[in-house]
C-alpha cells in the first residue's frame, strides 16, 4: 500500500524543490538529510521511508558527501541522468556561490585589523563545534571495543607517525572488509538482508556511467594540462582535490585534517589560521561542509596567479576545486545505484563500511587536537621520539583571547544549546569587540 502513494513527480517540480533543498541546506549532513526526509519523504512522497534508508546507507559506503549523493540519487530515480544532475547540482550551487563570494572578500580584506578580530572570534568558535562533531559522531559510531581500538589506532597513526591519511582509511576498509566477512560481531552488524528477485546485473549502466563521468571529472585537467602545464598551480589544486575526493569517506570532518596539514604544511597555500577562518565559513552556507575546499582552492590560485589577474586566477581555483570535489559524486551515484540491493547484502562492504565509521573518530580528534594547537597557540614545536613525531605548544605563545571565545562557543553549543549561526555570531562579535580594546 505505501508504494501505491509514491508520487513521480515532473521535471520542473524536481528543479524547483532541489533548488529551495539547496537554499535551505544547513546543518550540516544531519541537518540536510533531515530536510530532504521532511520535504522528498514525508510530505511530498516522492520516495519512500524504506528506500530513502537504504539509499542513504549505499550513500555511506561511498566517498564524498552523502547527502548530495542522496540528492542526486533521488533525482536519477525519478529522471534518470538528468534529474540526478539536476538534484545534485542544485544541492551544491548555492552553497557553492555564497562561499566564493565569501572567499573574494576574505582575500581583499585579510590584512585589515578588524577582518582579522572577527575572524579570532569564528576560529576559537571551530574548535567548539568540531569537538561537537567529535561527541556526535563517536556516540552514533562507536558501538563495540573493535571500533573504539580502531578509533585510539587511527588517531596515534596520524598524531603521533604522521601517517598518511589515505592509508588509514584503506586499512580500516580492508580490516572492516575481513571483519564483515568473518567475524560481523566485531562491529555489531546486522544480518544481511534475504536475496531479491534476481534482476539481471547492470554492467552496461554502469560502465557508461564510469566513461562518461571519468571524462568529465577529467576534462579540466586536460585543459590545465595542455595551456598551463604541470608547473601552474591550478594543477597541483586538481590533482590534489580529485585524490581527496577518493578517500573522503565518514564526511567532511575526516579529511579536514588531511587537507589542512598537506594546503597548510604540504603546498604553502595558506596558514592553520586561516584554515580555520575557512572551516568557520562554510559551516554558516548552505550545502555540504566539504565546500571548505572551494576556499582553499581560491586562496591557492589567487597568491599563485600565473598568467592571470589574482582574482580571474582565484574564481578558477575556487571553480576548479568545486569540479573535481562533486564531479565524482554524480560518477559513484551513476554508476553504483543500479547496484543497490546487491549492496545492501554485501556483509564485507557494510563490515568495511562500520571499520572505516569507526576510524574516523580517531581521524576527528586529530583534527580537533591539530585546529585546538594552532588556533590556541602562536607557536608549535615538533618533537622526534624515534619514529613518533610529537607536536607540543609553545606555552609563551598561549592566545587568552582564543581561550576566553573558546569557552563561550562551548557553554553555547553545549549548555544553552544555541546553532552554529548563533554561536559564529556571537564569537565573531567578541572577537571584534576584543580585537578593538587591543
Amino acid at each position: 500500500m505505501a508504494s501505491a502513494a509514491i508520487h513521480s513527480p515532473s521535471f520542473a517540480d524536481l528543479t524547483r524543490v532541489s533548488a529551495r533543498i539547496g537554499v535551505l541546506s544547513f546543518g550540516g549532513p544531519a541537518g540536510q538529510i533531515a530536510l530532504m526526509h521532511r520535504e522528498l519523504v514525508h510530505e511530498r512522497r516522492w520516495v519512500s521511508e524504506d528506500d530513502y534508508l537504504q539509499a542513504l546507507n549505499l550513500c555511506h559506503l561511498l566517498p564524498g558527501p552523502e547527502a548530495q549523493q542522496l540528492a542526486t540519487w533521488i533525482g536519477w530515480k525519478h529522471h534518470g541522468w538528468a534529474g540526478g544532475l539536476i538534484a545534485g547540482a542544485l544541492f551544491v550551487i548555492p552553497g557553492a556561490l555564497v562561499m566564493l563570494a565569501l572567499s573574494i572578500l576574505y582575500a581583499f580584506a585579510a590584512d585589515l585589523d578588524w577582518f582579522a578580530a572577527l575572524f579570532l572570534g569564528i576560529k576559537a568558535a571551530v574548535l567548539a563545534i568540531i569537538a561537537q562533531a567529535l561527541l556526535r559522531i563517536a556516540g552514533r559510531a562507536l558501538k563495540t571495543p573493535f571500533q573504539r581500538v580502531l578509533a585510539v589506532v587511527a588517531f596515534a597513526a596520524l598524531f603521533l607517525f604522521d601517517a598518511p591519511f589515505p592509508l588509514v582509511v584503506l586499512a580500516a576498509l580492508a580490516v572492516g572488509m575481513w571483519a564483515g566477512a568473518k567475524k560481523p560481531a566485531l562491529l555489531a552488524l546486522s544480518p544481511a538482508a534475504p536475496a531479491g528477485g534476481g534482476h539481471a546485473k547492470p554492467w552496461s549502466a554502469t560502465f557508461k556511467a564510469l566513461i562518461v563521468w571519468l571524462t568529465i571529472w577529467a576534462a579540466p585537467m586536460v585543459a590545465v594540462l595542455v595551456f598551463l602545464g604541470r608547473d601552474s598551480v591550478l594543477w597541483d589544486i586538481g590533482v590534489f582535490f580529485s585524490q581527496l575526493a577518493v578517500v573522503t569517506f565518514g564526511g567532511a570532518y575526516a579529511v579536514l585534517a588531511y587537507m589542512a596539514q598537506e594546503a597548510v604544511s604540504g603546498f604553502g597555500w595558506l596558514s592553520a589560521g586561516e584554515m580555520a577562518d575557512g572551516l568557520g565559513l562554510a559551516e554558516t552556507t548552505p550545502g555540504p561542509l566539504i565546500m571548505v575546499t572551494q576556499f582553499v582552492g581560491y586562496l591557492a590560485a589567487y597568491r599563485d596567479p600565473g598568467p592571470f589577474d589574482p582574482l580571474v586566477a582565484g574564481v578558477l581555483g575556487a571553480a576548479l576545486t568545486t569540479w573535481v570535489t562533486f564531479a565524482p559524486c554524480f560518477l559513484w551515484i551513476f554508476s553504483m545505484a543500479p547496484w543497490m540491493d546487491r549492496l545492501q547484502r554485501a556483509p564485507a562492504l557494510k563490515g568495511g563500511l562500520a571499520a572505516v565509521t569507526g576510524a574516523v573518530v580517531g581521524v576527528i580528534a586529530n583534527l580537533a587536537l591539530w585546529f585546538s594547537l594552532h588556533v590556541l597557540f602562536a607557536r608549535i614545536e615538533v618533537f622526534e621520539l624515534g619514529p613518533a613525531r610529537l607536536q607540543w605548544p609553545d606555552l609563551a605563545s598561549f592566545d587568552w583571547r582564543a581561550a576566553a571565545i573558546s569557552v563561550v562557543a562551548l557553554v553555547l553549543i553545549f549548555g544553552l544549546k544555541r546553532g552554529i549561526v548563533t554561536t559564529l555570531g556571537v564569537t565573531a562579535a567578541m572577537g571584534l569587540a576584543l580585537g578593538l580594546l587591543a
